[in-house]
């Protein structure tokens, strides 16, 4: 399941999302799978590429914890693209070394390390 809180504009939004294996597996499969906007090429099979990954850990490692917008904004001038940047956040979610506190508005990112 996947929880979307915030706020659009004076909207508040609070949204789930279930998803199943076969829902997981396609998004995963996806992940990293862009067309490159010329040529239609594939992007590499290891998104959103593996130094790009590494530095994000290290961000939140450096840091200890962030606030998903501070993070978000990190990530995006690490990446360069709102689109990697959002993948990579979604990625740290879902890492053993992360865990996620969901506040009243945003989500804050913990780094815990390896899982013991």
């Amino acid at each position: 399941m996947i929880r979307i809180r915030g706020r659009i504009g004076d909207w508040p939004v609070d949204l789930e999302i279930e998803l199943d294996a076969q829902d997981w597996m396609n998004l995963t499969r996806s992940v990293g799978t862009d067309e490159a906007a010329s040529g239609g090429v594939p992007a590499p099979a290891t998104p959103p590429g593996d130094a790009l990954w590494h530095s994000a850990r290290e961000r939140l490692r450096c840091a200890g914890k962030l606030d998903g917008p501070e993070l978000l904004a990190e990530l995006e001038a690490l990446a360069g693209n709102a689109l990697l940047a959002k993948r990579l956040l979604v990625r740290l979610r879902h890492c053993d070394e992360v865990k996620v506190e969901h506040g009243a508005d945003s989500a804050c990112y913990h780094w815990v390390g390896a899982p013991s």
